[in-house]
């Protein structure tokens, strides 16, 4: 097989057992890879209503068919598992070097299952893999700890997925680090791993990826690279500003959400802009593997030092979410999240909720103790002083731990949670784009806005512009379509970004000349459809009632934005619903129907 090694590593961490499995042809072309590989899995091997801190649960590490190719972006990876914060599926989606490297070791996915009695690494070099100690690394931030496992290995062109004391503490917005500042955050997937008492995966690999027709597929890849540059979003402003060139687009256009979705602009967005960032702290960028664009940030702070990040998502929840407005401390925050493991977007909204729960009376002073900082708007020590706390457990931290949704359940304010399937929501004010706010509440993972950027065509104009307010067929088919392909770009191995340039036909160009394929846009497009239906699938045997769970927080649907652009809107979600499950040929109540998965072949489960 072509773009694949054609082997998947399972480790047993409960007996320690280590195995070799092949896949086939006939596999890869009805799953792909990453997102599909996973949820193959899962539904197989895992009861979906599994504990998932059990020995029962499984962790998925996974790769694409272009991950470690020359594909643009092509070094993507997912962890993908029954997530602890929203009891669903979690598939967290990470770049940096690490994919690529364990492709090039010969495998194209990791199973892992079962338990450690104690801390162990997985060592992978080639073919020699090892369960290693890991007992003197439990407690270490993941700096440290790459930095100690590549003196260990003696080898410092390993790269590394680990999880900070976060994970080993078992934070239910815990992330899997790699390559130390890149983040399969979403879903706990961190606190997974630390339930295993898996502390890291160390690779090392010297393999190729053997492509069907290295000349046509070199062709191909020039042309979509030469699309890519000469875009102005991932040729532009991207590499020039990093993503939070968003912070001033999202604001002007009144979607930026500020003190817990309170209101949609912020006040001092400009502040905490790529623009201010790179005129301020800003040392160079810093590209993933075989990736054209190079959105990644490297800054440097004069009371930190030289660091990376923050993206936009993590620049908006930990500043305008915050009520924040001092860039250096968000940059500061941003690097004790990835040093303590942490997604930063549920981070920053479980900071959120506490401050609104502060704010309407229902924290008080003596629930938080009498040292702790003060959860008050614009309040920059509460950042410094919770993350640690967090991560470790101590005190008030301890409850913060658990994510915003059982905090706010704690407090008697669930109304002041704002997120989707109990995973907090991302940096888009859904009363001002609705086809994103239709996307967050039927994302399979919950709060998430990237696998299903309606950005693109609500306010960037990608691949057309649509009106933001808008619920018309066309826009619901068009969340439908942005579903599907993400899910296939996820897939393939590649980073989303790469949409600012590419469309469907783009990828297919691709991944036939990498495969030797010769589907239809439509064929790879029904691959995107299938993952995306068994992800649901999965979601419905754990017990997900799409009647109830697909919303939005109650002010998104009732509460009409207070100024700005968008003033009066709310999302009229109920009236894009029942046609979105029509639409996706599921019946009124959100449950696929026998007919659909029949014909995507779901009838396996």
């Amino acid at each position: 097989m072509f773009g694949y090694q054609g082997k998947i590593l399972r480790v047993n961490l409960t007996d320690g057992k280590i195995s070799e499995e092949k896949i086939n042809e006939k596999f890869v072309e009805k799953w792909l890879g990453t997102r599909g590989f996973g949820i193959y899995y899962l539904l197989k091997e895992i009861d979906p209503k599994v504990d998932p801190f059990s020995p029962e649960n499984k962790i998925i590490y996974a790769t694409g068919p272009l991950t470690g190719t020359t594909a643009p972006t092509g070094g993507r990876y997912m962890v993908i598992t029954k997530s602890p914060l929203t009891g669903y599926i979690a598939m967290a989606n990470s770049g940096g070097f690490f994919g690529a490297e364990l492709k090039f070791a010969g495998w194209d996915a990791i199973i892992v299952e079962g338990q450690a009695e104690h801390p162990v690494y997985l060592y992978i070099n080639d073919d020699q893999v090892e369960l290693r100690d890991a007992s003197h690394l439990w407690g270490k931030v993941v700096s440290e700890t790459e930095e100690k496992l590549k003196e260990e290995v003696e080898d410092k062109k390993v790269h590394i997925a680990s999880i900070g004391p976060a994970g080993e503490n078992l934070s239910r917005i815990a992330a899997v680090m790699n390559d130390e500042h890149r983040a399969a955050a979403r879903g706990g997937v961190g606190a997974v791993m630390g339930s295993k008492k898996l502390k890291a995966i160390v690779v090392r690999g010297h393999k190729r990826v053997e492509v069907a027709d290295r000349v046509r597929f070199t062709s191909v890849v020039k042309e979509k690279i030469t699309k890519l540059k000469n875009d102005p979003v991932a040729g532009g402003g991207l590499p020039n500003y990093g993503t939070a060139i968003l912070v001033n687009i999202i604001n002007q256009n009144g979607l930026y959400p500020t003190r817990n979705f309170q209101d949609s602009q912020f006040e001092y967005a400009e502040e905490q802009s790529g623009e201010a960032m790179s005129a301020k702290y800003l040392v160079r960028n810093k590209p993933c593997y075989a990736c054209p664009i190079g959105c990644g940030r490297v800054n440097k702070l004069p009371t930190l030092g030289v660091t990376e990040g923050p993206e936009y998502e993590s620049t908006w929840a930990l500043g305008a979410h915050l009520g924040i407005n001092d860039l250096a401390s968000i940059i500061e925050a941003n690097h004790l999240a990835d040093e303590y493991g942490f997604d930063t977007i549920s981070l920053g909204g479980t900071l959120a909720t506490a401050m609104e729960l502060w704010e309407k009376g229902l924290l008080k002073p003596e629930d938080v103790g009498e040292d702790a900082p003060p959860f008050r708007w614009g309040n920059t020590e509460v950042l410094h002083y919770y993350i640690e706390k967090m991560a470790y457990r101590k005190g008030f931290g301890d409850i913060l731990a658990e994510g915003g949704y059982r905090l706010a359940e704690k407090f008697n304010g669930v109304e002041y949670f704002m997120g989707v399937k109990k995973q907090e929501l991302p940096a888009y004010d859904p009363r001002g784009a609705e086809g994103h706010g239709l996307g967050y509440a039927t994302n399979n993972r919950g709060g998430c806005h990237i696998k299903q950027y309606m950005i693109s065509p609500e306010i960037l104009g990608y691949p057309y512009k649509m009106d933001p307010h808008d619920i018309s067929d066309e826009k619901i088919k068009m969340v439908i379509v942005f579903q599907d392909l993400t899910a296939l770009i996820d897939a393939a191995g590649l980073c989303v970004f790469t949409t600012f340039g590419l469309g469907a036909d783009d990828y297919r160009d691709m991944l036939n000349a990498a495969l030797g394929w010769d589907l239809t846009t439509e064929d790879y497009l029904k691959i995107g459809e299938r993952i995306w239906n068994a992800e649901r699938l999965f979601n419905i045997k754990a017990g997900l009632d799409p009647l109830k769970e697909d919303t939005l927080p109650k002010r998104l649907l009732e509460e009409p934005v207070r100024n700005g652009p968008n003033k009066g809107y709310v999302v009229r979600l109920k009236e894009m619903l029942p046609r979105y499950y029509k639409l996706r040929g599921w019946t009124e109540e959100g449950q696929i129907t026998e007919e659909k998965i029949k014909e995507l072949g779901l009838d396996e489960f």
